[in-house]
């Protein structure tokens, strides 16, 4: 008897990245492989990635997903944000299951459905499940995601649209609750400053790192509120630091940092790309 899931088709395949399967493969393989990663201090609970199209920022993200070699994850949750006109603070899939041209990613619905009974105790709102989305930001990982690992995982997906801190703070910690019986790793989708000069990008874009850096989720949120800097995914970022640090992290590092200007020559707008891991150290 042949049983039929249902899978969230891919909308950017083809387009932001490759959507041959052996090109992507390679494509994928060669940003994690030619990635220089200094070494790593304690045991990674979870990784900054970012989410523009692979030719841009798959360099950078290589460094991330380099960091999650050797690891047996039973669970993988991608925060990212929703750019997309949707107004619910926080959206997940309604799908079974993610596909990509690597295949498809199933998920993990059980921990979504006690995901959201828990945050609507903390916040009094939960999830809410949207099908056919056009979100890429969450997507564009998975392939990294798919290559970096050669067991099955389940996806915890979660699209964060209100990056007020208060959410971010319930929704990290909330998560860290239903991970910590498991293997698990947590990944932020998120770039940096948008179209400004790269000498501008560099400041705003240190700013946020400095935060990362120092392990504040607080401080990731707040520097764009002070015009200091910014990032699209801050609330997906801050959420995914404070479920680190609920897991035990106490070590953030900057693994590497660029800008589209380094792809494409252009330094006129740039958009910022870094990639970070959080580790929890003896």
């Amino acid at each position: 008897m042949n049983t039929t899931i249902d899978v969230r088709p891919s909308p950017i395949a083809g387009q932001w990245y490759p959507s041959d399967v052996d090109e992507l493969s390679k494509l994928v393989d060669g940003f994690i492989e030619t990635a220089s990663l200094p070494e790593l201090d304690g045991e990674v609970i979870a990784v900054m990635a970012p989410h523009a199209g692979h030719r841009y920022s798959g360099p950078v993200a290589g460094y991330s997903f380099a960091a999650l070699r050797g690891l047996k994850p039973e669970l993988i949750a991608v925060l990212s944000p929703m750019h997309h006109p949707y107004y619910e603070p926080l959206l997940t899939t309604s799908h079974a299951a993610y596909g990509t041209p690597l295949g498809t990613i199933e998920v993990a619905h059980g921990v979504l459905d006690s995901l959201d009974a828990s945050l609507k105790d903390r916040l009094g709102f939960g999830l809410t499940r949207i099908s056919n989305d056009p979100e890429h930001s969450l997507e564009i990982e998975l392939p990294f995601l798919q290559r970096t690992f050669a067991d099955p995982f389940q996806l915890v997906p979660v699209m964060v649209r209100d990056p007020k801190n208060f959410i971010a703070k319930n929704l990290g910690e909330a998560l860290a609750e239903l991970l910590q019986d498991h293997s698990s790793l947590l990944v932020a989708s998120t770039d940096l400053s948008h179209f400004y000069p790269q000498h501008v990008a560099e400041v705003l874009d240190g700013e946020v790192l400095k935060q990362v850096e120092a392990l504040d989720p607080s401080g990731v949120i707040e520097v764009e509120d002070r015009g200091k800097g910014y990032a699209c995914g801050r609330g997906a970022l801050a959420a995914v630091m404070w479920a680190a640090i609920s897991l035990g992290a106490n070590k953030a590092q900057i693994l590497n940092y660029a800008t589209s200007g380094d792809v494409t020559g252009d330094y006129a707008q740039v958009v910022g790309y870094a990639a970070a891991v959080f580790t929890r150290c003896s």
